[in-house]
């Protein structure tokens, strides 16, 4: 066998088959064995878990809004990515908007790129963005290498990146399947928020009215039939109503190419705990009921939902308002990057899942989303990304001890079980002082 760089004994851990004891052997920044707990390995360096720890894939977070270049003061690619590490999460694909530029054109992707050239402690692609005026850069994008493109079709919450009107979305969803590219959409429809009452005030009730689950249900119904029609490999992001899985599910049961992804803070509050003037829960589209979470839940269970991803929106606690409690005016967006796994976790053990389970929603799922063979699970042959977590250990979140660049978190004061131990990347441990991520590009899949 190849001499190894690192040997991982562990009594628990999740792999391609399961949750076993076994043996991981790395050497070159991959795994190359996966062998029996008692195997015979030995490495350069050699890792025994405790009965308390398990081994787990490192995660896969495919919608991260790290904001540099531009709004560096709301996050950055060096705070981000230690985040991302202290989470177990090994790689992460940035969204296209709040920096500044937004990533619509070959260019901006390379002002992109050059900020985090050099600065960034786990893997990071890229998506692009799909915006009126810029659809006729969507090929150069591909050929960049992004992953796919992201649009809107309601107001995106930043002025430079505007949503695609009817004539526009369905002109998006034709050019993406044209380049065989996916394309991901924020669908809330914009006449029914127009018609809904506007957000303004501290009442979290209030603000929940003014974003209806019916935008978002009537807008996943166009964006179903625009898949299914032009055949696009379609993604719809952060779904927070349950009312649209009907839709979901029989569109993919007609054969729609169309996945689906969730986020913690949907499956871990509910619009009835919320206390008026906590902005730090404010998000589009909305934390919803209580009987809305279970229902995302049972999806989950059901494979209706394929992935759950952070949609980490950090911002300054300025914007957020916390001096008036107007959730009118607070930024939009939760910071959870760090959290996303004891988050998900804490929840799906109360519900009897396994950790087999949130590996397939939090690694699996949405590595096989963007095409990234080589990570998501421990097996031979792929990269050697893997996570040491505690399941049993608890915690209480202190929002100032997070690696993100402001210390507002709607999870503060909230216990939470699981804690990540380490974090290792391509074999190599992540401890926060060198950063060794690579840029990624899309491949062909």
């Amino acid at each position: 066998m190849t001499e190894l760089d690192l040997v991982f004994h562990a009594r628990r851990a999740v792999t391609a088959e399961g949750e076993i004891a076994c043996t991981v052997g790395v050497a070159g920044g991959r795994i190359v064995a996966v062998e029996p707990f008692d195997a015979d390995l030995s490495g350069g360096r050699v890792v025994e878990l405790g009965r308390d720890a398990v081994l787990l894939p490192g995660l896969v977070d495919t919608h991260v809004h790290v904001n540099d270049p531009g709004r560096q003061e709301w996050e950055g690619f060096a705070t981000a990515t230690r985040a991302a590490a202290a989470g177990g999460i090994t790689t992460i694909i940035d969204m296209p908007l709040n920096s500044l530029p937004p990533t619509v054109d070959p260019a901006s992707l390379g002002t992109k790129r050059a900020a985090a050239d050099g600065a960034v402690y786990v893997d990071v692609g890229f998506w692009g963005g799909a915006i009126p005026g810029k659809l006729d850069q969507l090929a150069g994008l591909h050929e960049a290498g992004v992953f796919g493109v992201k649009c809107f079709t309601v107001d995106s919450g930043v002025e430079e990146f505007p949503p695609l009107d009817g004539a526009g979305l369905a002109e998006a969803f034709r050019i993406a399947a044209e380049l065989e590219t996916p394309l991901l959409v924020h669908a809330e429809d914009h006449g029914e928020i127009e018609q809904a009452p506007a957000a303004q005030g501290d009442r979290y009730a209030d603000f929940l009215r003014s974003r209806p689950a019916a935008a978002e249900d009537r807008a996943i119904a166009r964006v179903v039939e625009l898949a299914a029609s032009t055949g696009a490999r379609t993604h719809i992001l952060h779904l927070a109503s349950a009312g649209a899985l009907g839709t979901i599910a029989e569109a993919r049961r007609a054969g729609a190419p169309l996945t689906v992804e969730t986020c913690p803070h949907y499956l871990s509050f509910t619009a009835e705990e919320i206390p008026d003037g906590a902005t730090q829960f404010k998000c589009c589209p909305p934390i919803r009921e209580a009987a809305n979470r279970e229902l995302l839940w049972r999806a989950l269970a059901g494979g209706v939902i394929d992935s759950v991803v952070s949609d980490h929106s950090p911002c300054t606690a300025e914007l957020k308002c916390f001096a008036t409690g107007d959730f009118g005016k607070a930024w939009g967006g939760i910071a959870s990057l760090q959290l996303g796994l004891p988050a998900v976790w804490t929840q799906a053990r109360q519900r009897g899942f396994g950790l087999p389970d949130v590996v397939r929603w939090m690694a699996e799922g949405p590595a096989r989303q963007v095409g990234l063979r080589h990570k998501g699970r421990i097996a031979p042959g792929l990269d050697a990304d893997l996570c040491v977590f505690a399941p049993d250990e608890a915690f209480l979140v202190d929002a100032t001890t997070l690696h993100h660049r402001n210390p507002v978190s709607a999870y503060h004061g909230r216990p939470l079980s699981g804690v990540v131990r380490g974090t290792w990347l391509r074999g190599v441990e992540v401890t926060g002082e060198q950063p060794h991520g690579d840029l990624l590009r899309r491949t062909k899949h």
